[in-house]
């Protein structure tokens, strides 16, 4: 038992040399449970951080503090989650009163540096969510906090380890295509959940550094990862003409707003007992309103954005989000020496979906054990060849079936070698968030970013 746990204690160092968790990083001996301190509590933190660990793995690890600024998101967190731990609104407090082994930071994106700082800084290895950071100086200063301490961070990354991306890893991996030369990547939020960042602080640069960071940063990880070099420079556009002071009409909320019979985007919360629960009950503490107006005029985030990035291994990659799309999904291409493979989700016109558009995010969001399996369609087309249909199975609840393998690798199976190097360290959570980052300061200077200048990590030409 001592062995393992040791194992898990100090085999995560590794991660700083390497984009990959080494293989037994968290082999951990059950008689003696990882400690785990959670800081942030809203709707990610208490479901997939939270709740989904106590009731999958509550036989290897423990929860020994849950930490949150709102005391009254905190209660009901706490609750929600299932456990008995003392609760904190002091993070400092709460590391030096639990002692945990693993700090899992869910706060607003903007605050994430200042946690896994501090973590890192009080002995804890911390785990946070994505993105790793919103700007190139606290990246750095990330970097450096965990360059001076004995412990690590891992960022987690779940869109890897669905099937289908997997898939498309596998044959890229395989040279199906021979080499990667360009990529076009086009991601589509609906105008129910791409609604939903501007109503939230997301709509705010100061809170998640605009949706290139927030949102962008699993699509630039998993190119990333798909093409298995690193960013070297991006050109980007990027404006604010759909959302915000565009809007025809403005109120303080959706449940005060005197248009809401003539508001195409009026979402009544009332109707949403979690959201009720966890944002609108407990306002009266910090002030946040969960139903924002997505037109009122303090919005400063773009709506529509397109980047050219170039990798150093010299892949040229074509990267569009649309935030107001009649429908929800994405679509990726790559051309190759030998090929090309096209790839895509939830693009209605190629199939008949039983999902509507309200329900997608929900339903992707959810973390149930029940499997809805069903066949998605790639295509594989070789040079002087015809094309082939590749059937993958997978499931749509929990990003596509990615979260429960992401938790099963870290938490259940970490002896077990994974072919497609899933698993993400330090490195992935910079490099995704700076190509974001480039792009913000590329639009706002006119010129290319090269990702080389913003911290001191120096992109590579081939991944670890």
């Amino acid at each position: 038992m001592k062995i393992h746990r040791r194992k898990f204690l100090t085999s995560i160092s590794m991660l700083a040399a390497t984009t990959a968790f080494p293989i037994n990083a968290f082999e951990f001996g059950k008689p003696k449970k990882l400690k785990i301190a959670l800081i942030g509590t809203g709707i990610r933190g208490t479901s997939f951080w939270g709740k989904r660990l106590v009731d999958e793995y509550s036989d290897i690890l423990e929860f020994v503090g849950l930490c949150d600024n709102n005391p009254g998101r905190l209660a009901y967190g706490k609750t929600y989650i299932g456990t008995s731990c003392p609760t904190f609104t002091n993070f400092k407090n709460m590391v030096k009163t639990t002692n945990p082994d693993l700090v899992i930071v869910t706060t607003k994106d903007s605050t994430h540096h200042e946690f896994i700082i501090k973590g890192l800084e009080m002995g804890c290895d911390v785990l946070t969510e994505k993105p790793l950071t919103t700007d190139e100086s606290k990246c750095q200063a990330i970097l450096d906090a965990e360059k001076k301490s004995s412990k690590n961070l891992i960022v987690g990354f779940n869109y890897r380890w669905s099937p289908y991306a997997t898939k498309i890893k596998e044959l890229l991996q395989n040279k199906s295509i021979g080499k990667v030369v360009s990529v076009d990547f086009h991601w589509y939020l609906n105008t129910y959940h791409g609604a939903s960042y501007f109503r939230r602080w997301h709509g705010l640069m100061n809170g998640g550094g605009s949706l290139w960071v927030h949102k962008a940063t699993h699509h630039f990880d998993l190119l990333n990862w798909w093409i298995n070099s690193e960013p070297n420079e991006v050109f980007a556009y990027g404006d604010l003409e759909f959302y915000g002071k565009n809007g025809p009409f403005r109120g303080k909320s959706c449940r005060d707003c005197e248009h809401a019979p003539n508001c195409d985007f009026h979402w009544d919360i009332t109707t949403d007992e979690r959201s009720m629960a966890l944002y609108a009950n407990n306002e009266q503490y910090d002030g946040y309103i969960r139903d924002n107006c997505l037109f009122r005029d303090e919005i400063d985030i773009y709506d529509k954005m397109s980047a050219q990035v170039k990798y150093t291994n010299n892949t040229i990659l074509n990267y569009s989000l649309t935030t107001y799309s009649p429908f929800e999904g994405w679509r990726v291409a790559f051309n190759g020496t030998e090929g090309r493979i096209e790839a895509w989700q939830d693009i209605p016109y190629n199939k008949t979906s039983t999902i509507s558009e309200v329900e997608k995010h929900t339903k992707e969001m959810e973390q149930t054990n029940i499997e809805e399996s069903q066949y998605e369609p790639m295509i594989l087309h070789k040079l002087w060849s015809e094309h082939e249909t590749i059937q993958v199975e997978m499931e749509k609840t929990g990003h596509g079936g990615g979260d429960k393998r992401l938790h099963d690798k870290i938490f259940r199976n970490p002896e077990i070698a994974d072919p497609y190097g899933r698993t993400a360290g330090i490195r992935d959570g910079a490099m995704s968030v700076l190509i974001g980052i480039a792009a913000r300061r590329s639009i706002e200077k006119g010129s290319p970013i090269r990702i080389g200048d913003l911290t001191d990590l120096v992109p590579k030409t081939e991944r670890s």
